[in-house]
């Protein structure tokens, strides 16, 4: 007797949230949550590869979180590096490919460089896209959208939704199924708003760095308990007889 295979989100969003609290309560710096943090979205990434899960989407730094102290802000971008450089060719063996998704101007070169090599070196990959949102705003992307849109010479009464999703920083993805926020706070964040118009939230009170396979396999299993009509009605299976 074969099992029917139970569905799986095909695009899962996370907000990583919870590092600096996880550090906390441990009496450590902020620095060694977010380290704890990068270790916890490797294990994700190969728990989403298990599961069949085609789609990865991670909020590793907002556009507001240049607001933080500046040591913090150095400190994330030297771990930014240093998990390029340690994990690459790791990720590169598991099939995932890498997409940076935000604004790149305000970054250093070297991040920037070291980017495009994590996806330039990744791009015939197919197991996993890994898209990581850093210097990335909800709003700021549908702004640089509606600007290319211009740039591009879309004419005002031909831009609809579908033509502007094509300008969206990742017009290359599917829309989230299900989004999933740990660390307790219940918001977006200005996280993937254009996206997520109709993705099933689930918020977990489980810190970042504590995320583990047991969390991720009850965030889906909450996602199949949904009734996704996007906007209409399912109607009701006619009565026998009748």
């Amino acid at each position: 007797m074969t099992t029917e295979k139970k569905a799986v989100p095909r695009h899962v969003a996370i907000v990583m949230d919870g590092n600096g609290r996880w550090a906390k309560k441990r009496f450590l710096p902020r620095f060694f949550g977010h380290k704890q943090g990068v270790d916890a979205l490797v294990k994700i990434v190969q728990a989403c590869i298990d599961r069949e899960i085609e789609y990865l989407t991670v909020f590793a730094f907002s556009s507001e979180n240049w607001k933080r102290p500046s040591d913090e802000v150095s400190g994330l971008m030297g771990l930014v590096l240093a998990a390029v450089s340690r994990y690459l060719a790791r990720m590169g063996a598991m099939g995932v490919r890498i997409r940076i998704v935000g604004d790149r101007e305000a970054v250093s070169d070297k991040l920037r460089n070291a980017w495009n090599e994590a996806e330039s070196s990744t791009a015939h990959n197919s197991k996993l896209t890994l898209s990581v949102a850093f210097n990335y705003g909800g709003r700021w992307d549908v702004v640089q959208a509606c600007k290319a849109a211009m740039q591009a010479g879309v004419p005002p009464a031909e831009l609809t939704e579908a033509r502007l999703s094509e300008f969206m920083a990742m017009n290359y993805a599917p829309d989230p199924d299900l989004f999933i926020r740990t660390g307790g706070e219940v918001r977006i964040s200005n996280f993937l708003l254009w996206q997520v118009a109709y993705t099933e939230f689930v918020f977990s009170d489980c810190l970042w760095p504590e995320f583990g396979e047991a969390q991720l396999d009850a965030a889906i299993e909450s996602f199949r308990e949904r009734d996704r009509r996007f906007g209409g009605v399912k109607e009701a299976p006619a009565l026998a007889g009748v």
